[in-house]
């Protein structure tokens, strides 16, 4: 088969890997119907993170099932399926009490930017649809698999509620689908951060009330000024760098709460500070398993479209200008079809 490997900063290959095989009875294969880059994967690419030796990329997928081990009974070779980047074997007591991405037996996906893709615990990952989706609902099932399921985490963790105010800090994918969650679960009032105007447009179109376009102390005035100068009631940090953090934090109200899912990189949090803020905080890989059912049904009803963040759709094989589009901002999200 064929595949991303990233060799070095900057360096994305499509090359021909050896074909995915069962390795275990939990295991499955599945033919990858559609993936894509993720605004973390440009974290190596950009030289934030170490990349070691050439390795395949992507976290993202839905497809079909081709093959499954002897222990996976809730799909089938021919069925449609959605999954988690990360695995999960959906019955041990992480599993059970909703985090998934925390299971005993969890794996993360590394491999999906493929034709074909190895998925471990796929008994307790994979959701099949009912049927074989149009291939208009393609892109917003693929986004169910990661920046859906993690932008509705941020906005659960940071306890958006009916009527409430909430901000999103980060205009990339996760932050547009944070958008999109925050106004299902019924904030009357949504300020996105964001100073590019094509990601401003289509947070309004997801939800959004308000647009802030500065950052740091300024943002932070900006919030407090649309706020009555107490700040937000839920707050969605969707970036993972220090200044996205402590944006997130000092706009929340006393008694406010942060949901962070941006992938932290050299964040340090003041304890005093946090202390003394009267912030609650509560982060980390989104249990997206969890959610599965959920969002798959209200991407198939039309109630949400978060597929819409894929502004750029490549042939698999262009994978590369997939990370350099992303990286020049260029695109919002890039969905590759092998």
């Amino acid at each position: 088969m064929r595949g991303a490997v990233i060799h070095a900063p900057g360096d994305v290959r499509f090359e021909t890997l050896d074909d995915p095989k069962i390795n275990r009875p939990t295991d499955a294969i599945i033919r990858t119907v559609a993936t894509c880059v993720c605004g973390s994967d440009l974290w190596p690419y950009r030289g934030a993170e170490p990349i070691g030796d050439p390795h395949p990329m992507g976290h993202e997928y839905v497809g079909i099932v081709e093959e499954v081990g002897s222990e996976v009974g809730n799909v089938k070779p021919g069925q449609f399926v959605v999954g988690s980047f990360a695995t999960s074997d959906n019955t041990c007591a992480n599993c059970q009490n909703g985090w998934q991405s925390s299971c005993l037996h969890r794996e993360f996906m590394t491999t999906c930017q493929a034709d074909y893709v190895r998925i471990p615990n796929a008994h307790g990952t994979l959701v099949a649809t009912d049927e074989h989706p149009s291939g208009e609902v393609v892109p917003g099932l693929l986004a169910v698999s990661d920046v859906m399921g993690t932008g509705w985490y941020a906005a659960l963790a940071a306890e958006v509620k009916p009527g409430s105010t909430a901000v999103v800090v980060g205009d990339g994918a996760v932050g547009l689908c944070g958008v999109i969650a925050a106004k299902e679960l019924g904030a009357e009032r949504i300020i996105a951060m964001s100073r590019h105007e094509s990601r401003q447009k289509l947070a309004l179109e997801f939800g959004a009330t308000d647009i802030v376009s500065e950052r740091g102390d300024e943002g932070i005035a900006r919030i407090k000024d649309l706020t009555g100068g107490i700040g937000a009631d839920s707050v969605l940090e969707c970036v993972g760098t220090t200044e996205s953090m402590r944006q997130a934090l000092h706009s929340a109200r006393p008694g406010g709460n942060v949901g962070f899912v941006g992938v932290p990189h050299e964040v340090a949090v003041d304890g005093q500070e946090l202390f003394f803020s009267q912030v609650g905080l509560r982060g980390g890989p989104a249990p997206v398993r969890r959610y599965l059912p959920e969002l798959i049904d209200l991407v198939l009803s039309g109630r949400i479209n978060p597929g819409k963040v894929f502004d750029l759709t490549l042939p698999l094989d262009q994978v590369a200008e997939g990370y350099r589009a992303m990286d020049e901002r260029r695109a919002i999200k890039t969905l590759l079809k092998p």
